[in-house]
């Protein structure tokens, strides 16, 4: 039995133990991986995907859950998260995740438990530790369970896992919330996020798969891989009257190129 064969054991396992689950769906390449193999174990029935929705995520994102979790077969809710209520979140610390995944779980754990099923699940993967993720210790004190994890499965695991099932989301790029462009200490705002948004919708039209729009006040940092940092400057002119044109004074682009969190990079 190969390695990948031993971790697709474990993950059916878990998942036969806890019988009806509820799993916090973002649409995303491993909350859909996760979706689909409930679903195949358990049966639809006995699965609820629950995406919280707010300024914080994008009109894309929730039209593509919506559309997989359907063709999935499983019961798929919908609910306004009200993280903008709490000024711990707008303030924009370096635990804004944990205040947010907190929230968030409470109330998916709190929706879950109103249809009688007691374990909410999360695509937390084998590779999510080692960046900065506060949201992890708002599941572990929730008791949010991340099957994917615990079963060993990484990124490419799950990449490669979403292939063989013919999964829309194989090679879906992958994407944080809106608030991770915006650097610590700044306020959210939602003029903000919906100007990152544009933004972002702005490359995405170039052709390009993975980039982030670092919002800094006036200026907007531009975030690809290396390969398509050419790609950018031969499209100089569009992006900036894109970008100028939402708002931002000077656009830039990061030679270092795309990296996950790299927000993030100030608290090392």
């Amino acid at each position: 039995m190969s390695e990948l064969d031993r971790k697709w054991d474990s993950l059916r396992s878990q998942l036969r133990d806890l019988g009806r689950v509820a799993i916090a769906y973002s649409g995303g390449v491993d909350s859909t991986f996760l979706l689909r193999v409930a679903a195949d174990t358990l049966g639809p029935e006995n699965v609820l995907a629950l995406t919280a929705h707010s300024p914080v995520g994008t009109a894309a994102e929730l039209d593509r859950a919506k559309r997989w979790a359907a063709e999935i077969g499983a019961l798929h809710l919908v609910v306004e998260s009200s993280e903008f209520s709490d000024p711990a979140f707008v303030a924009n610390q370096p635990d804004r995740c944990y205040v947010c995944k907190k929230g968030r779980f409470s109330q998916l754990l709190g929706l879950a438990r109103a249809r009688g099923i007691h374990h909410l699940l999360d695509g937390t993967n084998a590779d999510d530790a080692e960046d900065y993720r506060p949201g992890t210790r708002a599941a572990a004190e929730l008791g949010v369970i991340s099957p994917l994890r615990d079963a060993g499965f990484t990124k490419s695991d799950i990449r490669a896992a979403s292939r063989s099932l013919a999964l829309p989301s194989a090679d879906l790029p992958s994407f944080a919330c809106l608030a991770s462009r915006i650097p610590y200490g700044t306020s959210l705002t939602e003029e903000s996020l919906r100007r990152i948004e544009a933004g972002e919708e702005a490359l995405a039209a170039l052709g390009l798969k993975q980039y982030r729009l670092r919002h800094h006040g006036v200026i907007a940092r531009i975030e690809v891989p290396a390969e398509d940092l050419a790609r950018v400057l031969a499209e100089r002119e569009t992006v900036l009257g894109a970008l100028r044109e939402l708002g931002y004074r000077y656009v830039t682009l990061d030679l270092q190129g795309y990296r996950t969190g790299s927000l993030n990079e100030v608290l090392r």
